[in-house]
């Protein structure tokens, strides 16, 4: 997640890869060429409307998971159950499935019913997007208000990840991010002073930081992400309305620019159960990917 937080919904790992069966878009249920002879233009017409098709399933069943339809632990509907429901086949209702899976919304045996893992709204790491284009991506209303703006000098590990010299400052902005009204996210932002000052003046009320600082030339180009478990403070509970003591899950993300100059060091903690995040990983961005596309 980045400056305002960060995440989206994935499309590029879900848009062709193979569904959990085993078979890539080119196979019979996918769009392939049927024995009948479909050509090669009708068989890619065919391939792309059921690539749209799994897509609108997987949307309708994320809507109904996130409302709360099935609850957590719940099972969905089966396989023949759910192709009767939306009319397509059973390798389109497979590949929806996978891209629940995928996002961590359902389990991912097949054979049986799929389990309901949660309800919590997905980010994904796949791009850096702000908080405030996530949340309108996935149908919420985001918001935001400045409770606390500091000048002070930064300690050896806001140093560290800001560069700063020694000596340095920093400007901490904490905002509380809600989603419909709802708060789940106490944001800690720290930036280099000359970015602090151009956030510090934004309206308290400010949706998003973000773009206003991107108009000022503060560009979030790249950001490395930490995710763990800490327990909230008296600051958090009173800004969360939880308890101290309660486990919340932590973001802190180092943002650079197109430079890789260090921009923001920032600390989100969000109520459990608001959110849960994804990343994509790859063979082939590895030393062991790149042997295997060598061997003949």
């Amino acid at each position: 997640m980045r400056g305002d937080g960060a995440g989206a919904e994935k499309g590029a790992r879900d848009a062709g890869g193979p569904d959990e069966g085993g078979r890539g878009e080119g196979g019979p249920e996918a769009g392939g060429p049927e024995a009948g002879g479909r050509g090669e233009g009708a068989s890619a017409k065919g391939g792309a409307e059921r690539g749209t098709l799994y897509r609108k399933v997987a949307a309708d069943l994320r809507e109904a998971i996130a409302a709360g339809d099935y609850g957590s632990g719940g099972k969905l509907p089966a396989e023949s159950a759910l192709a009767e429901r939306y009319g397509v086949s059973r390798g389109t209702i497979r590949q929806a499935l996978a891209a629940l899976r995928a996002d961590g919304l359902v389990t991912s045996r097949r054979g049986t019913r799929r389990v309901v893992l949660g309800t919590a709204r997905v980010q994904s790491f796949s791009e850096l997007v702000s908080f405030t284009h996530w949340a309108r991506s996935v149908g919420e209303e985001p918001g935001g208000r400045v409770h606390r703006i500091e000048r002070r000098p930064a300690d050896d590990l806001e140093r560290e990840q800001l560069r700063l010299d020694p000596g340095g400052e920093v400007v901490l902005v904490l905002r509380v991010r809600t989603l419909s009204g709802r708060p789940v996210m106490v944001e800690r932002s720290l930036y280099p002073v000359w970015v602090g000052e151009l956030a510090a003046a934004l309206p308290p009320d400010a949706v998003s930081h973000t773009e206003p600082l991107q108009e000022h030339g503060v560009v979030f180009a790249d950001a490395d992400h930490t995710i763990d478990l800490v327990l909230a403070d008296d600051e958090d509970a009173r800004l969360l309305e939880c308890r101290p003591g309660d486990p919340l899950l932590r973001e802190r993300r180092r943002s650079t620019d197109p430079l890789g100059v260090p921009v923001e060091w920032s600390e989100d903690r969000y109520l459990p159960g608001t959110v849960a995040f994804t990343v994509h990983n790859s063979i082939a961005a590895s030393a062991l990917g790149r042997r295997h596309r060598r061997t003949p």
